[in-house]
């Protein structure tokens, strides 16, 4: 599954330099950044973890005067990877990076402890280590694993990259809800191809040829082309970094801050109602109607910040606001903000979305006003059970109260609600799934399928352990998906194999050709037949499997096959000797099908393991 990982940390800790020695690539990619050995602006890279698995890198300024940047770049992440210099220890922007990490509620990452080579003194590793431990308590990033590295001389790289996708592995996929969106933060042009591109796709899959909107803008375009670390794809999956060449745009048409989505899926808005956590460390109040500057995705705009609940909001303390944009923005529900003073620039806190579209401006003070965003920041209770549902494959409806804190008299309504949606299904009595998960799935069935039959035209199907494998799925939970896909007409279960619904298998002239003419000299035999090695000498061996799977030939040892028909008769006519003589030797078998020894020896052991004939010394006995 694709991810992203983002660095965060002071200023010249080295956080390009470490993401250059885990990837090879330099992220530091502006004239000026190379020139002043400081990243000013978004870097981007990509790593391969131990498993194999490839994921994006977004490389962030840390110098404060670049903070703004920083935030175009670390919304869309999934994990962070947190540096700190060990000859330095946690300095003020360690410290500020922390706190949009935490509003962010970017769900934990590995702390780089770099410049490792720097320290001879043990101890004093021991002693830095323990007082970031003590600021990371209570934070984001409280179990996140302090690893010390050396980008220079690459100690303790291989274990951080193992800490890396320990950190990843039991992370959800991204979930695909059919909504794909993505927040742009950086747009250039290719001779040849025109205007392209990048960011973190979220909410759905994008895929070549799909009609798009720019928004703010409302330009409608088109997917030309999709790559995602440099690698040409005809879709693109939810948490992917992607690059986007679109269609009939110029460059100057889109900017960072804009959103690519499926037309008609999200309107720009100048008002929106959020929760706003105060930071505890902020030097003054938040002042009804004051000037801030609001921070979403990669976008960012001035805004005015009216108090609905408090006269003023002190620092640590949590409140409503109406925030009336300077600018339209594309936003929705659940998008995490930031916002931070103009001048003199500082964070000042950061939140959550309630309602990108109030229907007007609120009053201040009112009750109702009140009691609707409070209702809306706990979240209806099939609000609750979905996203816990998106989390997960499936779960059990014994295995839901726990994971969701519903009560048993909530849950009914809880899924009723979200089955009217389509939002949920059924795979059983027992197990229920949220609707996107199932998209994203099944959606996987049939590309691994259709990408099985394209290698394998000739074979019936995938095998079915082969596909739960590709899957990931444990056993009970792959046959019920396995189950509903079939009911759904999706595919066709044959009982070792799985093929898509649609799937036959074709011989192509020259095969039928080759099929024709064994027919003919197998017919001219049927008791001695060829060998297996010269019937694939004629029709080659993805043939002879193909009609074994079909059911034509039967092998019955590594050297010797028959036709079905034959075989059946053969078969019937062994039985019928047995029940009127008692028992059949190898001699008499030869002797009544007139063939050599080779094949009534290959019949009757076959017989023997099938359990229709048992042995004793040279004779055979019907079971």
């Amino acid at each position: 599954m694709p991810y992203v990982i983002g660095t965060a940390g002071h200023v010249d800790h080295g956080k390009s330099t470490l993401v250059e020695a885990l990837t090879g690539i330099d992220p530091d990619r502006l004239a000026e950044e190379k020139a002043r050995s400081m990243t000013i602006d978004l870097g981007f890279a990509w790593l391969s973890l131990p498993g194999g698995e490839q994921v994006g890198i977004v490389d962030v300024p840390g110098h404060r005067d670049f903070i703004e940047n920083m935030l175009a770049g670390i919304g869309g992440i999934d994990m962070a990877l947190f540096v700190i210099a060990a000859d330095e220890g946690v300095m003020p922007q360690t410290r500020e990076h922390l706190a949009i990490l935490d509003l962010l509620e970017i769900s934990g990452g590995v702390i780089a402890l770099t410049k490792r080579d720097l320290i001879d003194d043990p101890d004093w590793l021991d002693l830095v280590s323990l007082d970031i431990a003590d600021v990371m308590h209570q934070t984001v990033l409280k179990d996140a694993p302090i690893i010390p590295v050396s980008a220079r001389t690459g100690q303790g790289l291989d274990l951080l990259l193992v800490a890396l996708e320990e950190s990843l592995c039991d992370r959800p996929p991204r979930p695909d809800r059919g909504k794909p969106r993505m927040p742009i933060d950086r747009v250039f042009t290719i001779s040849g191809f025109g205007t392209v591109v990048t960011g973190t796709l979220t909410g759905g899959s994008l895929a070549i040829g799909d009609d798009v909107e720019i928004i703010p803008s409302g330009l409608k375009t088109r997917v030309r082309g999709l790559q995602s670390h440099k690698e040409n794809m005809s879709m693109a999956l939810p948490g992917s970094r992607v690059a986007i060449n679109l269609g009939g745009i110029a460059k100057e048409e889109v900017q960072r801050g804009n959103v690519i989505a499926l037309p008609g899926l999200l309107h720009a808005t100048t008002l929106v109602d959020v929760h706003f956590r105060h930071l505890p460390g902020a030097g003054r109040p938040l002042k009804h109607n004051a000037l801030v500057k609001f921070f979403c995705g990669a976008a960012e705009t001035t805004a005015h910040a009216r108090l609905l609940g408090n006269m003023e909001l002190q620092p640590g303390v949590e409140g409503w606001l109406q925030l009336r944009l300077e600018d339209p923005l594309a936003l929705d529900k659940d998008d995490r903000f930031i916002l931070r003073y103009p001048s003199p620039p500082e964070t000042l806190g950061g939140g959550v979305i309630l309602d990108p579209h109030p229907p007007h401006r609120w009053r201040r003070f009112k009750p109702e006003v009140i009691l609707r965003l409070e209702t809306l920041v706990a979240g209806m209770p099939e609000d609750v059970l979905l996203q816990t549902l998106e989390g997960h494959i499936a779960l059990t409806h014994q295995q839901l109260p726990a994971l969701t804190g519903l009560s048993a008299s909530e849950m009914p309504d809880a899924i009723h609600a979200l089955q009217i949606q389509n939002a949920v299904i059924s795979l059983s009595a027992d197990w229920l799934m949220a609707k996107a998960v199932w998209d994203r799935i099944s959606g996987q069935i049939v590309r691994e399928l259709r990408a099985y039959h394209d290698s394998y035209p000739l074979r019936q199907g995938m095998p079915r352990e082969a596909l739960r494998s590709r899957l990931k799925i444990e056993g009970k939970l792959f046959g019920k998906i396995v189950d509903l896909s079939a009911q759904s007409g999706l595919l066709t279960d044959v009982g070792t194999v799985i093929r898509l619904a649609e799937h036959t298998v074709h011989f192509s002239p020259d095969e039928q050709a080759a099929i024709d003419q064994m027919w003919k000299v197998i017919q001219a035999d049927p008791t001695s037949p060829p060998s297996v090695k010269e019937i694939i000498a004629m029709v080659g061996p993805e043939v002879l499997q193909a009609l074994f799977e079909q059911g034509l030939l039967v092998q019955l040892n590594p050297d010797v096959l028959m036709d079905t028909e034959t075989y059946s008769r053969i078969v019937e006519e062994i039985e019928q000797f047995i029940q009127a003589q008692g028992s059949i030797t190898v001699a008499q078998a030869r002797d009544l099908f007139n063939t050599s020894r080779k094949y009534v020896l290959a019949l009757l052991e076959r017989l023997d393991a099938a359990g229709k004939t048992r042995r004793v010394g040279d004779e055979r006995f019907l079971r």
